[in-house]
């Protein structure tokens, strides 16, 4: 009964559901059903970006009131964002070989992606040795503006604006990715809540 009380515990069952949730998805007319792959790579992402956001939020909170409970939320919702930054990485490549059949390595956003898993990675690393909650802050809210600036300036070959899905003009397609996000940013929530534990 106590394992169920864990976070990670959590994490992990949240994740097979979202497995099977994805598997169940609606297909598209174009894709067909490696569509689903992209719903999943896109709730994904989307997920990282606001907990790599929240990240920078609570850090701002914690700088400028000084509570070490927001710096520590910070941390926190940093290596959540970061772990989920990374596992966007694998299936963007899935999407990629699935949907185009080829990797397109040089796709500007793609590119942007990996400079900043590599940089988001060891930058949590050298946090985690350094040891100083503000500083942590600061650097999740230098990390989550530069990655936002950069997102903006990049091109967009694979990924068309506005939205493909919101775009789409089917409630189905819709209602099934804003699910998906939800539970992605609800696994994202009990890793926060692992890392809290610490």
């Amino acid at each position: 009964m106590s394992r169920l009380r864990s976070p990670f515990v959590w994490f992990i069952l949240i994740l097979l559901f979202i497995a099977v949730f994805t598997f169940f998805g609606p297909e598209e007319k174009s894709l067909g059903e490696n569509v689903r792959i992209v719903y999943l790579h896109g709730a994904w992402v989307l997920s990282a970006q606001i907990v790599i956001l929240a990240a920078a939020m609570m850090g701002l909170i914690g700088l400028l009131t000084r509570r070490e409970s927001a710096h520590h939320w910070s941390q926190a919702l940093g290596r959540t964002g970061i772990v989920f930054w990374v596992t966007y990485l694998p299936l963007s490549l899935w999407a990629m070989q699935a949907n185009w059949n080829g990797l397109f390595l040089s796709e500007p956003r793609f590119r942007v992606a990996v400079i900043f898993a590599i940089a988001g990675v060891s930058l949590q690393i050298g946090l985690a040795l350094i040891a100083k909650l503000p500083w942590t802050s600061l650097a999740n809210l230098a990390y989550a503006l530069s990655l936002n600036f950069v997102l903006n300036q990049a091109g967009n070959v694979l990924h068309p604006p506005p939205s493909p899905i919101f775009g789409s003009g089917n409630v189905k397609i819709e209602v099934f990715f804003i699910i998906l996000i939800l539970l992605t940013l609800l696994a994202s929530w009990q890793l926060t809540r692992w890392w809290m534990r610490k």
